[in-house]
């Protein structure tokens, strides 16, 4: 937002905001997207914000809305809870089927007992399938002709990722290998642990993503926190909010970053081949703080939680300050909009779509349940130049918020399959969509 100036200076101010292009860049986005977020003071009330959008979901012959000249159709339906997608080297798509594990510590009291009422209006409480389902498109129609059950009796799984012949997958406590050979439909050897991962009966944020480096020597590993903002104490976050490293020819476990709250999805940039994560930020802080954030991983790098966000922007309610840590805080690199549960990134190198979205990113959004108005549900695309992003989010794929604030689905993990399509896991309405150009 441009300073206040006198009448009479105001068109000069205006023409030389205009000239080096800061006035123009700041109006293209919305308020708490962007790499320059102009960040409201934090609200605190005794009565959290709570609206969740109850569950409607889409009829059969219904789908979400993709942007001009895209279309969209459901790639497999009545999946159980999908939640993250992985695509393998032969064009097999891998569906994560999971849910929340049992973790008896966790919301406790009143303020838990309503928020599980809460979660169940919302069609998040369900038992996990715990098991990954392979689709297979034999025809190459764009949708898929068979499906079977890849792998099963998993604990919680999420992030999944294949390094030659070694199939990694990450339950809620730790990471497993399996062996996987090119076509195979299932997998039924034991897998062998490779990485214990922070769960126990907290284990506030259950779910934890995997990528494998681009030479196959490392893995990486997300952790969220067990908490809002350290609420049972910083004994309880030990290796949490962070992303983790595993060099897998020693099976040695060490901090790649910390002070991010919820980091899901990670993705190598394709230009820069640097490692990016989209993050989910505190709440309570009213509707527009803290913005989750899409951002650049830096080796060693610090990113705020518990004890500010957004750089140097102290969290008053954390009960241990720490201002050493937060003089390190490093600031984001674009902003996603508040409570937005931005949890998907996929970077596009297919050759499918227009060039203009090849190096840019898709975002899965799944949605706020405290905010309002609702903020999410929709998939948004951030184009990028030389390595970093370049424009404001725009709408790839929405209608999942039908008018009246039922929520008809809820996208989480995104994927490019073998063809250069855009896939997207709707945990709601409990299908993979395929989105396309018009007429392929």
């Amino acid at each position: 937002m441009m300073p206040a100036v006198p009448f009479a200076a105001a068109p000069l101010a205006l023409l030389a905001a205009l000239s080096t292009g800061a006035w123009a860049q700041q109006a293209a986005y919305a308020p708490g997207a962007g790499p320059a977020p102009a960040l409201p003071p934090p609200k605190q009330s005794l009565i959290p914000t709570v609206n969740v959008a109850p569950v409607e979901r889409f009829q059969e012959n219904q789908t979400p809305v993709a942007a001009a000249g895209f279309t969209v159709r459901a790639y497999a339906r009545e999946l159980d809870h999908p939640r993250w997608v992985y695509v393998l080297p032969n064009g097999d798509v891998l569906v994560v089927e999971t849910n929340a594990p049992p973790k008896p510590e966790d919301g406790k009291g009143i303020k838990g007992a309503i928020m599980k009422s809460q979660m169940k209006k919302a069609g998040a409480v369900t038992p996990s399938a715990n098991r990954i389902t392979l689709l297979r498109d034999i025809d190459a129609h764009g949708v898929a002709t068979t499906r079977s059950v890849f792998l099963q009796g998993l604990h919680s799984p999420f992030g999944v990722a294949l390094v030659g012949n070694d199939l990694y997958v990450a339950n809620t406590d730790a990471v497993l290998k399996f062996p996987y050979q090119t076509g195979q439909t299932a997998i039924t050897a034991r897998g062998v642990k490779v990485m214990d991962l922070p769960g126990g009966t907290l284990n506030h944020h259950w779910t934890k993503n995997i990528i494998a480096s681009p030479d196959g020597k490392t893995l990486y590993a997300t952790v969220g926190s067990n908490s809002n903002v350290a609420e049972h104490g910083m004994a309880r976050e030990e290796g949490r909010a962070a992303i983790w490293q595993l060099d897998l020819a020693s099976s040695k476990a060490t901090l790649f970053a910390t002070g991010l709250r919820n980091p899901n999805g990670m993705a190598w940039q394709p230009q820069s081949q640097t490692l990016w994560t989209v993050v989910n930020e505190r709440d309570e802080l009213g509707n527009d703080l803290v913005p989750d954030y899409l951002t650049s991983v830096k080796p060693g790098g610090f990113y705020g939680w518990p004890y500010s966000y957004f750089g140097q922007h102290v969290d008053p309610r954390v009960k241990e300050p720490n201002p050493a840590l937060v003089a390190q805080a490093i600031v984001p690199d674009y902003a996603l909009g508040g409570h937005t549960a931005s949890l998907g990134l996929a970077f596009y190198q297919g050759d499918l779509f227009p060039a203009s979205y090849r190096g840019g990113a898709f975002i899965g959004q799944h949605g706020s349940w405290n905010r309002k108005p609702h903020s999410g549900y929709k998939v948004v695309f951030v184009p990028f130049a030389n390595g970093q992003p370049a424009g404001p989010p725009q709408d790839f794929l929405s209608g999942f918020l039908s008018a009246d604030g039922k929520a008809r689905g809820r996208p989480v993990g995104v994927g490019v399959d073998k063809a250069g399509a855009l896939l997207v896991v709707d945990d709601v309405a409990n299908v993979v969509w395929r989105v396309t150009p018009k007429g392929n």
